[in-house]
């Protein structure tokens, strides 16, 4: 993954895609993160203003934790980065798809992504181990 983001997005820009989006009440908007190339879904976040601003300004994904209250910059102390490849946002303004591309496992499980749980059948299924043995 490159720490470059070769194309961000003017102020002006940014500033428009802040005014149109609706924010619940508590600022924030669901954000879906998807692996680029594969269409794998990796994980939903929620951003606030400021993390939006922060991601089409830096090319990398930014959220907000909501359990610290605070930024989260995906990979700041992990590494396990998402380099944002496009920002999409749906038809009625309330949630976002960050297009990118992942280094590491999205998960703090070190799972490849959040989604590891199937409904099969009569049972809940775990299907994707822990790319290490070491949980965060």
């Amino acid at each position: 993954m490159t720490d470059e983001f070769s194309t961000p997005a003017s102020e002006a820009v940014i500033e428009e895609v802040i005014a149109s989006l609706k924010f619940d009440t508590a600022g924030l908007v669901p954000a879906i993160a998807q692996q680029h190339d594969s269409g794998e879904v990796l994980m939903l976040a929620w951003m606030n203003a400021e993390a939006v601003a922060e991601t089409l300004r830096r090319g990398r994904a930014c959220y907000w934790s909501r359990s610290r209250q605070a930024l989260w910059r995906k990979g700041e102390s992990s590494g396990h980065a998402q380099r944002l490849v496009e920002f999409r946002y749906d038809c009625d303004r309330d949630a976002i798809l960050l297009l990118v591309e992942q280094t590491g496992p999205a998960c703090h499980t070190n799972r490849p992504n959040c989604f590891f749980h199937a409904v099969r059948g009569d049972s809940v299924q775990v299907i994707s181990v822990p790319s290490s043995k070491e949980l965060r």
